[in-house]
């Protein structure tokens, strides 16, 4: 028979056999270096495998919060190119109207009479006529028959004084008459307007006056009302009909009249001072022309 119980390696037997073992494995561990290398080579893959869980989180964490942080920089980005592009707006503004300005305190006017620049308020509805209202009135000494010129050249004069406004009567209006010369011989002639803004004509001129196209016309003086040598237009086109007594003489204003916006006044010497608010021709009532200025 067997016995019930069995009994087992004993512990002292075990303890003997550890003991051993661990001298072994101590006297030949170096010759166990190069199986340790080959069991590390053959796990590395899964310790790789087994990182890439988390690498990919990681990876994911980083991309999501990289394109977070890229629409909120583009956004922040795109409103400060609207608010840099508005201010380049106003910017630009700024310096053609300072350029506008500079332009007209460098206009050919005679530096010993007095000057103001002046703004365009509104432009004239009325179809017959051709003028604008200026911000200058009686109070900073605007008068009637004052020359207005810009840039370029003559604009037109002063018609209808008001306290704080002034009519400035155009170039191109029919009812505006102006004496002027040609620069290249002074011949003396008579510019009238035709209702065009960029166009005049000369009138009543003999067939045998020396003049031609590209001729420059600049105030003459007579009349008193516009100081001699300014600007005025330039001939555009001379034509010889034979069935007329005169020639047909047409020429474009220098000064740019459908685009005006600031004007200079000027003062010739005999209106050098302020005139009185008593010798201002008050504004037209609107029962005579319709409109003031």
């Amino acid at each position: 028979m067997k016995p019930i119980f069995v009994r087992g390696v004993s512990n002292q037997f075990r303890l003997t056999l550890a003991v051993i073992l661990s001298v072994v494995l101590l006297l030949t561990s170096n010759r166990l270096e190069p199986v340790r290398q080959s069991l590390a080579s053959l796990l590395s893959p899964i310790q790789y495998l087994a990182n890439v869980p988390g690498l990919l989180l990681d990876w994911g964490s980083e991309a999501i919060a990289t394109r977070d942080m890229l629409q909120t920089q583009n956004q922040e980005l795109m409103r400060q190119q609207l608010l840099m592009s508005e201010r380049l707006q106003r910017f630009e503004h700024l310096r053609q109207e300072n350029e506008r300005l500079r332009a007209l305190l460098g206009s050919p006017v005679h530096m010993d009479s007095r000057k103001m620049v002046t703004e365009v308020m509104e432009v004239a509805s009325d179809p017959f006529h051709q003028y604008v209202v200026i911000n200058h009135g009686v109070r900073d000494g605007v008068f009637v028959g004052q020359p207005v010129v810009d840039a370029q050249g003559i604009v037109g004069q002063v018609v209808q004084v008001s306290e704080l406004t002034a009519r400035v009567l155009l170039l191109s209006d029919p009812e505006q008459g102006i004496p002027v010369r040609i620069t290249r011989n002074d011949v003396r002639l008579i510019a009238n307007g035709t209702g065009e803004v960029d166009e005049i004509e000369v009138r009543y001129v003999p067939k045998s006056t020396d003049i031609k196209v590209g001729d420059l016309l600049v105030t003459s003086g007579l009349g008193n009302r516009f100081p001699e040598g300014y600007p005025v237009a330039r001939v555009i086109s001379v034509k010889d009909d034979d069935g007329q007594s005169y020639l047909k003489v047409m020429a474009q204003p220098m000064a740019a009249l459908d685009r005006i916006r600031y004007l200079l006044l000027i003062w010739p010497e005999q209106h050098s001072a302020p005139v009185n608010k008593e010798d201002a021709v008050p504004a037209v009532n609107a029962d005579t022309k319709g409109e003031t200025p």
